[in-house]
């Protein structure tokens, strides 16, 4: 089943000439899938059938550039990745189960099994979270304690609280329970705040998704990663980022020694498509097609150094 087939959008009708081309891509072009949804005047309707609800997403409306640089005002097909994969991983579904093409239980995957990721009992916590879906599912799925960051823009916060207030309620969860959940505003890298300074190695799971588009940005975002992730054998780094902007942005952000450098190493990366066709992880595919490529996405496990490593990413 297609990635996006769990999301739809509220809002009025668009009378657009060029939103309604848009909404007819996948006709025209049948490899064309989206890789962002919604905007100010359109929230997204995440449906799953493993949830007792929906979960209703209100997308924050950024006048600023600075603010609409961050391109965190979309619901981004890495965060819907993220968030099937730790449904599938903590409730043990079979991919029939699931609704989606990921293995589930104890099936194994390409680089290993959705089983990978359970948050059942433990804390996560997550960078450049947009509207906060990979952390909204696991505060419903048993997680202990789940932190909702993204860079400290207002709009973007207030947003945030809002769909943690909206959707982080024990009547959205089949467990019937509903994990403490926090928005703090954090800039990649800073660890001098509060924040940073209260919450040292004091996760389980680390969650990114799509935060590889800026190469600039890769040793801040490293450095952020490995501050907040537990210093424990089990504790674990969970990314995943789509390929729309160009593998060349990304790839750099998985070069060994930089990792190293802040004490972290890849335990397995793959890539994955919209239909949960999985293939190995290439540094380099040569040109690859702008509306295939963002049909892709990479995903990667790290975690502490010191451990055989399977794959390495360079």
């Amino acid at each position: 089943m297609s990635l996006v087939s769990r999301v739809s959008l509220t809002g009025p009708e668009t009378e657009e000439p060029e939103d309604f081309f848009s909404s007819s891509l996948g006709v025209i072009f049948p490899d064309y899938v989206a890789n962002s949804h919604g905007d100010a005047d359109h929230d997204v309707v995440y449906t799953s059938p493993n949830l007792p609800k929906p979960l209703h997403l209100s997308l924050a409306d950024p006048t600023a550039a600075e603010d609409r640089d961050l391109f965190s005002h979309y619901v981004w097909n890495a965060g819907l990745v993220l968030a099937e994969l730790i449904e599938a991983g903590t409730l043990g579904l079979s991919p029939s189960k699931s609704g989606t093409g990921a293995a589930g239980g104890d099936v194994e995957g390409l680089r290993g099994t959705a089983s990978d990721f359970s948050v059942a009992g433990l804390s996560t916590f997550e960078v450049g979270a947009g509207t906060g879906l990979p952390s909204l599912m696991a505060a419903l799925l048993g997680a202990s304690r789940v932190v909702i960051t993204d860079y400290p823009s207002p709009v973007v916060l207030e947003n945030l609280h809002d769909n943690v207030r909206r959707n982080a309620q024990s009547s959205f969860s089949p467990l019937g329970s509903v994990a403490p959940v926090v928005v703090e505003g954090h800039e990649w890298g800073r660890t001098s705040t509060p924040l940073a300074e209260g919450n040292r190695h004091a996760f389980d799971r680390v969650l990114s998704c799509d935060c590889l588009w800026m190469p600039w940005q890769h040793g801040k975002l490293r450095e952020s990663l490995s501050w907040f992730l537990a210093d424990l054998p089990a504790a674990r780094v969970w990314i995943v980022a789509g390929f729309h902007t160009g593998r060349e942005k990304m790839r750099g952000f998985f070069d060994g020694d930089a990792l190293a450098a802040v004490g972290l190493e890849v335990e397995r990366i793959w890539e994955r498509d919209c239909n949960g066709e999985e293939r190995p992880w290439a540094w380099d595919r040569g040109i690859e097609d702008v509306s295939l490529r963002k049909r892709w996405a990479v995903l990667a496990i790290l975690r502490r150094t010191g451990r055989s490593v399977e794959n390495p990413a360079s």
